[in-house]
């Protein structure tokens, strides 16, 4: 373990987090600290807006400058790891990773080795110094506090979530690519299987998220007025199954799902705000899964993307895997 001296740590307030609380926003932006933690920071008037001490509850408004004096702390010391990646992109500023299901992107308590950011240690060490610079780590970003590094991570995907991963190569890709997230110029789809069939082939949905305030590990949708930030998700139905494990008839829709923000457990949370939760997802699904899957059904499946340097538009696709596809296998197609 290593000791991290106190730091000065500034936010500024964008249209899409106005109306956050102060504390909560806080934590987001501090993944390794809890709310308890930043209140009591905020109590020690370590915490400034717009240069003036201010309350938890504080609703923040947009333009708002943040200052945190973030106390000393003690920090894991991540180590380079051979782990295979599989790279299915590269490039002299970027590469694109097809992250398995299972690994975790960033270090977090009870996972300091094994991530990806260990991998990527691995494979180039030089990765440590990209995006250090950076030191208002996003919500995003949120694990990688533990660590101080970003590896070149300009995104993250949950655990259970396989698929495609953006990791910029130098600072000035980084810088680039992280702007091109903020303005909505990365096309990210995803494939997810959700239980029952959508009422229209297609659709698109916008509902404000934010941390659930009685379960701190889980999102949820809220009013802008609770602290809910804008985010939107389409979908498109590209296929139709039934179940036919039980002598029950359950019906399943195959979705392509395009991000059009990028909040943390969107699509979890958007599909089981209309009724038709991702299959294998036990938090914001059942409990009690109608038919056998190893893990949420939700897939990465293709990046779209500027290349820093040349401005070419870059397109990368990355094919179901065979633990997803196994579970598909297991349905009878509806025509």
């Amino acid at each position: 373990m290593a000791a991290f001296a106190e730091q000065t740590l500034t936010y500024t307030i964008d249209a899409d987090q106005r109306g956050e609380r102060l504390d909560r926003y806080l934590a987001m932006q501090c993944g390794d600290a809890s709310r308890v933690e930043v209140q009591r920071w905020i109590k020690e008037a370590r915490v400034l807006v717009n240069g003036r001490p201010a309350k938890a509850s504080l609703r923040l408004a947009t333009g708002d400058a943040v200052e945190l004096l973030r106390p000393p702390r003690l920090e894991a010391q991540i180590e380079p790891e051979q782990v295979p990646l599989h790279i299915v992109y590269q490039d002299d500023d970027l590469l694109v990773v097809d992250k398995p299901a299972g690994m975790v992107v960033h270090p977090a308590p009870g996972h300091l080795t094994g991530t990806l950011v260990n991998a990527l240690l691995g494979w180039d060490p030089g990765l440590a110094r990209v995006g250090a610079a950076d030191k208002a780590a996003s919500s995003a970003e949120k694990g990688a506090a533990l660590s101080g590094l970003r590896a070149g991570i300009v995104h993250r995907l949950d655990r259970e979530t396989s698929g495609l991963l953006l990791v910029a190569r130098n600072d000035v890709a980084f810088a680039k690519l992280q702007r091109q997230f903020k303005t909505r110029r990365v096309e990210k789809s995803y494939l997810a299987l959700v239980e029952e069939l959508p009422e229209a082939a297609s659709g698109r949905i916008e509902a404000p998220i934010a941390r659930d305030p009685a379960h701190r590990q889980r999102m949820a949708v809220l009013a802008e007025n609770r602290g809910g930030r804008r985010a939107a998700t389409a979908f498109r139905v590209l296929a139709s199954y039934v179940s036919g494990l039980s002598q029950q008839r359950h019906e399943f829709a195959l979705l392509e799902v395009d991000l059009l923000t990028g909040r943390t457990h969107q699509i979890r949370v958007h599909m089981a705000f209309i009724k038709h939760p991702v299959v294998g997802d036990r938090i914001y699904g059942r409990r009690k899964q109608r038919i056998p899957c190893p893990r949420q059904f939700l897939h990465a499946r293709r990046l779209v993307f500027t290349q820093p340097t040349t401005g070419q538009r870059i397109a990368v696709d990355s094919p179901l895997p065979s633990d997803l596809q196994a579970v598909l296998d297991q349905l009878t197609p509806l025509t």
